[in-house]
């Protein structure tokens, strides 16, 4: 019998043969389409850290404190000799009576060497003009000319290196540290040895030896600005017989004073220099020599210590 499909039978069939049709020439189609290659993608890469310079460290500011001690202040330009031959720099120097005057010559730019040459032909009496003996039988103002003589006229802020010198308020025993003005004045105020010297008026007050309140200037370093104190002690220890004039039991009173100030004032110093003065006298001007090369050898025994110090504080 014959088989007879209607119409509304065969549209669906038809509709499904041709999806399927459709589908096979489309998937026919896209197997011989060619290929496009595929655009890459940039890559970004992370910036890479800037390489800087390692970081170089800072030495510490060295200041040198140079204390007093009449003619043993010869003994500070051995100290400085070796520093200097060493390459040690000094960033700033404070100095009380005789170590006020080393301190302005260092200070002024004058070297080790130059300063152990004036002192060859340094005469006493061109620092010592007497007085009639009221208030001090020296008055100190020869001692002021020679300074700025030898520094060239340079008021204190005027120097090569930062400079204080340190002197005593008679009226009420306080320090000062002298940081301006005319250095001569300033010297001769921190080495004006009551009854020795005479009181020194500068502006409205009246100043005497800085040794009163510090022998060796280690705090007013620091106030300077020091990291690092290098401080030379050059105090004449008190004798057994001090003898009997009156120049001698002063002498005798300042060291009796002076040590137990300094006990105090050498705490705060990072190092501190002892020159071996054995049997130099503080008015003892015909052992300079002697002085210096003291100060030479406290210096070269003390030189480890020294840059060891230097290594930690710049560490």
């Amino acid at each position: 019998m014959p088989i007879s499909i209607s119409f509304a039978t065969a549209l669906p069939r038809c509709r499904r043969w041709l999806t399927l049709f459709l589908l096979s020439s489309l998937l026919a189609a896209c197997s011989h389409a060619p290929l496009v290659p595929s655009v890459p993608v940039p890559v970004i890469a992370e910036p890479s850290p800037a390489r800087t310079a390692p970081v170089q460290p800072i030495p510490p500011r060295i200041g040198l404190a140079l204390g007093g001690g009449a003619a043993r202040g010869f003994a500070h330009i051995g100290v400085i000799q070796v520093l200097e031959e060493q390459g040690i720099k000094v960033d700033l120097v404070a100095g009380t009576s005789a170590g006020s005057l080393v301190a302005a010559l260092y200070a002024s730019g004058l070297t080790g060497r130059e300063m152990a040459t004036l002192a060859e032909s340094m005469d006493e009496g061109a620092i010592t003009d007497w007085a009639f003996p009221t208030r001090g039988l020296i008055r100190g103002e020869a001692l002021a000319r020679y300074v700025r003589e030898k520094t060239g006229g340079k008021q204190i802020e005027q120097m090569k290196l930062p400079l204080g010198i340190v002197a005593t308020d008679l009226s009420d025993g306080s320090g000062i540290l002298f940081r301006r003005g005319d250095t001569g004045s300033a010297v001769r105020a921190s080495s004006s040895v009551p009854a020795v010297f005479q009181p020194v008026k500068i502006g409205s007050r009246e100043y005497v030896d800085g040794g009163l309140v510090a022998p060796v200037p280690v705090r007013y370093a620091r106030q300077m600005g020091a990291e690092l104190v290098i401080a030379v002690d050059i105090t004449s220890p008190p004798e057994e017989k001090p003898g009997a004039d009156a120049i001698r039991m002063l002498l005798q009173t300042f060291s009796i004073m002076g040590r137990s100030i300094n006990n105090f004032e050498l705490g705060d110093a990072d190092i501190v220099l002892r020159p071996k003065l054995d049997g130099v006298g503080s008015a003892d001007f015909s052992a300079r020599k002697r002085s210096v090369q003291a100060g030479r050898e406290i210096a070269l025994a003390m030189l480890a210590q020294i840059r060891s110090k230097i290594f930690i504080k710049t560490h």
